[in-house]
C-alpha cells in the first residue's frame, strides 16, 4: 500500500509529537494496514522529518502496541488479535473501576461538575456521529475521572493502557458492522456511572464502570471474530 503524505505543521507542537500523532491516527484509522511494513525511508518522505525522529516515533508506537519489530523485516503495523483485546479490556475494567471508586472518595465539588460537563460533550459528539470526536470527548470524560481519583500511580497505569487500547476503541466506534444500539448503550452506561458518583456510591460506581468496559469488550470481540463476508453484509 502506497504511503500518502501526512501534513506536519512545523510551527505548532514539537515535530516528534506531531509525527507520532499522525502515524498513530493513520494506524488507528486504517490508512496503514495491519501487517504493513513501515520503511523508514518512506516514512521520512511521507512526514518530511529526519530518520532520527521517525525511529523515535516507531519506538513509541511499539511501546503502545501499534507497531511490532519483526526480525529480518523491521517494523510493521501490528495485527489485531482477540486475545489481546480480552486482556486489555479486562485490565481496563479493573483500573477504570478503581478510578471511579477513588473519584467518589476524593473528588471535590468542582470535579463533580467538570465530570458532568464532560459527559454532556460526549452526548453531543454521539449525536453528531463523528467517531473521532466521540473518542476524543470520551477520553476527556475519563481524564476528568482519573484526575479526580487523585492517584498518580493509577493515572500512569491508565495512560499506558489507553495508549494500547486506543486502536481497539477506534475500531469499536467506526466498524461498518458496529451495533446500532451501542451509542445509546454507551451513553446510558456513562450516565449511570455519573449518577452513582453523584450519590457518592463508590461500590456502584466501580461496578458500573467495570460493566461498561465488559460491554465494550463484547462488542469489539464480536467485530473482530465476525467473518469478513458477514461484516460486509452488515455494512
Amino acid at each position: 500500500m502506497a504511503l500518502a503524505p501526512l501534513e506536519i505543521q512545523r510551527h505548532a507542537a514539537p515535530l516528534r509529537q506531531q509525527v507520532l500523532e499522525r502515524l498513530r491516527a493513520a494506524i488507528i484509522g486504517g490508512q496503514l494496514a495491519p501487517g504493513q511494513r513501515l520503511i523508514e525511508r518512506e516514512l521520512t518522505e511521507m512526514t518530511g522529518v529526519s530518520r532520527t525522529v521517525v525511529r523515535e516515533v516507531l519506538r513509541q508506537l511499539e511501546s503502545e502496541g501499534l507497531v511490532a519489530i519483526i526480525p529480518h523485516k523491521g517494523p510493521v503495523v501490528r495485527e489485531l488479535s482477540a486475545g489481546e483485546a480480552r486482556d486489555l479490556y479486562t485490565i481496563r475494567g479493573a483500573l477504570e473501576g478503581i478510578a471511579a471508586r477513588l473519584f467518589v472518595e476524593h473528588a471535590g465539588t468542582d470535579q463533580f461538575k467538570n465530570l458532568a460537563a464532560a459527559l454532556d460533550v460526549v452526548v453531543e459528539a454521539y449525536r453528531d456521529g463523528d467517531a473521532e470526536k466521540i473518542l476524543t470527548t470520551k477520553n476527556a470524560f475519563y481524564d476528568v475521572l482519573f484526575e479526580g481519583a487523585a492517584s498518580e500511580v493509577l493515572s500512569g497505569m491508565l495512560a499506558t493502557l489507553h495508549a494500547r487500547i486506543w486502536r481497539w476503541r477506534a475500531l469499536g466506534l467506526s466498524h461498518p458492522a458496529r451495533s446500532a444500539l451501542r451509542p445509546e448503550e454507551s451513553i446510558k452506561g456513562m450516565k449511570a456511572i455519573l449518577a452513582a458518583i453523584k450519590r457518592r456510591d463508590a461500590v456502584a460506581a466501580e461496578q458500573i464502570t467495570r460493566d461498561q468496559a465488559a460491554h465494550a469488550a463484547a462488542e469489539v470481540l464480536r467485530l473482530v471474530e465476525q467473518p469478513a463476508g458477514k461484516a460486509r453484509e452488515s455494512a
